[in-house]
Formats: C-alpha cells, sequence, structure tokens
C-alpha cells in the first residue's frame, strides 16, 4: 500500500500538483464504480423473465466459493424433441443493465435456432448479491461453468459455446483459457485486449496514469491458453467509440485456433452491432456448422 501511495503521490507531482492527486486517488480508489456501473438502466430495479418471452425457464441461484449468490435464468429444449440440437449458448453480459435486458438476445437463440440458454448476472449487477470486481467477476464465471458441466445433466451432455460482448467478451475468454476442456465454441463481439489499453481510447487525458488502473482484465496475456481445437468467431464493430477495433484485430491475430473467423461490420458502433445486416446468420451459421454436432 505504502509503494502505491507512493507512487499516486510521485505521479501528482510530475503532473502538477493537488488537484492531481485527487484525480489520481479517484482514479485508484473508486475505479470499480466507474468501470462497473451495475446500477446504470435501471441495473437494480426491474428485471424482465423469461416468460414475459414465452420462455419456459428456470429461476437458478447459484453460490461463488465467496458466498455471494448469483441470479441465472437457465431456458432448456426439449431434449426428447426430434429437433434437439444438443448446444448451449452461455450468454455473458456486456456492462451496464441486468440480465433482463438481454432476453430479446436470448429469445433468438432459444426461439429462432433451438439452442439451450443459461444467463446470468455478475456479483453485484441484476439480483445478484456482492460487489464487482475482476477477482469477483472470475469466481462467478468459475461458478457457472462448473454448475453448467458438472452439476447438470442436460448441459453436462450439451455443447457449450459461449456469446460475450465487450466486458462478457472478456470474461468468456477467460473462461476459454482456464476452462477450455468444458467449451466448445465462442463468440466475441467488440471486446478488449485489456482495461488499461482501453482507457486511452475513452479518456484520452487519462493515458499518462493507466498503471493505476487495478481493474486489468488482461485478455491479452490469456489468449495463448485458449485450445487450438476451439471454434471462435469474432464480431467487430468498425467504428467502435468505445474499443478500438484494432483491439478486435490483435485477438484474432493472437488467438491459437485451428478454426477462426472475424467479421467486420464497417458501419456498426460499439452498441448497435446487434442491429447490423448479416449478424445473426452469422452467428447461426458458426454455431450449426462448427460446433459439434455439425449441421443442428
Amino acid at each position: 500500500m505504502a509503494w502505491t501511495l507512493y507512487n499516486i503521490a510521485k505521479t501528482a507531482t510530475q503532473l502538477g500538483g493537488g488537484m492531481a492527486l485527487l484525480a489520481l486517488l479517484g482514479l485508484y480508489y473508486y475505479q470499480n464504480s466507474i468501470i462497473y456501473p451495475a446500477s446504470l438502466n435501471d441495473g437494480h430495479g426491474y428485471c424482465a423473465t423469461p416468460d414475459e418471452y414465452d420462455i419456459p425457464y428456470e429461476a437458478v441461484n447459484l453460490t461463488t466459493t465467496d458466498g455471494e449468490t448469483l441470479q441465472c435464468y437457465s431456458m432448456k429444449q426439449d431434449s426428447k424433441s426430434p429437433n434437439y440440437t444438443n448446444k448451449t449458448v452461455l450468454i455473458l453480459s456486456p456492462n451496464a443493465g441486468n440480465i433482463g435486458h438481454s432476453l430479446p438476445i436470448a429469445s433468438i437463440f432459444y426461439k429462432k435456432f433451438g439452442y439451450n440458454v443459461f444467463i446470468y448476472s455478475y456479483r453485484g449487477y441484476g439480483k445478484s448479491t456482492g460487489a464487482p470486481s475482476e477477482v469477483g467477476l472470475k469466481k462467478d464465471a468459475d461458478t457457472v461453468v462448473e454448475y453448467l458441466s458438472e452439476n447438470d445433466r442436460q448441459y453436462q451432455q450439451s455443447s457449450i459455446v459461449l456469446y460475450g460482448r465487450s466486458l462478457g467478451g472478456a470474461v468468456a475468454i477467460y473462461i476459454a483459457a482456464t476452462k477450455s476442456a468444458s467449451i466448445d465454441g465462442m463468440i466475441l463481439e467488440n471486446t478488449f485486449l485489456s482495461i488499461k489499453k482501453t482507457i486511452p481510447h475513452i479518456f484520452p487525458i487519462l493515458k499518462y496514469v493507466t498503471s493505476f488502473v487495478h481493474q486489468r482484465w488482461d485478455s491479452e496475456s490469456l489468449l495463448a491458453k485458449v485450445s487450438p481445437k476451439l471454434s471462435v468467431l469474432l464480431l467487430s464493430a468498425r467504428k467502435d467509440e468505445i474499443v478500438p477495433p484494432q483491439h478486435m484485430d490483435e485477438i484474432y491475430r493472437l488467438l491459437p485456433s485451428d478454426c477462426k473467423e472475424i467479421v467486420k461490420f464497417e458501419n456498426s458502433y460499439h452498441n448497435d452491432t446487434v442491429l447490423q445486416e448479416a449478424y445473426w446468420d452469422t452467428i447461426h451459421t458458426f454455431i450449426k456448422d462448427k460446433v459439434n454436432p455439425v449441421g443442428l
């Protein structure tokens, strides 16, 4: 702690005094609130449920290793149906809001494509307990993957596809790098190499003080641990105003996957990629043709 305070004071002196010191202290001690705006978009208010979209579901509460409770929606297809695909999409949400806001997307996966869908709120988001942090969100991911791969028979026998947007993409990369045996495919949309490398793009004035960012999400260093056997689809908005599109290009380059594809949406911004023409056809073709069982 003393080393950290010394470096904050040293940097503040170099930048020119008291206001800089206050700014640096704020950046260091309050960055969790900035990086994880869990209350935005009424995130802690009303949370829609799948039945509002005519999707049968089970409300599941999972307990993490450090005692937090995760709000989850489990949406299973009829495994006895002749049209059953035996594929499950694990939705890893972007920042802000709650899982109710992602149900229109869950509906497409479930009703249009016929996949099982599992979605959960990160700790501190929606109705999940606790406060968000990088360490905490990784524990949440560990808990969910353990449930899907070990504690539920239908999911255990199903091919698991990660679908991560923005922050959810960083969570997906963490899962793929550390739980590769449990994962069969990964879709990443507009995610980043690291928080540290993203900040100068959003707040250019802070580019000299990124060393004080402790919520790192250093996906760049994890990519080499992703299994070459994992099929990956990257969806990149080329006018992304939050994550530089070059981050997605570099993720694509660093991924060791034997089967990987990047699709670029030239006129798309960070939050409207899901609305782009061919977006959903691209995703459906990827899951159907690149994730076992192929053709379903």
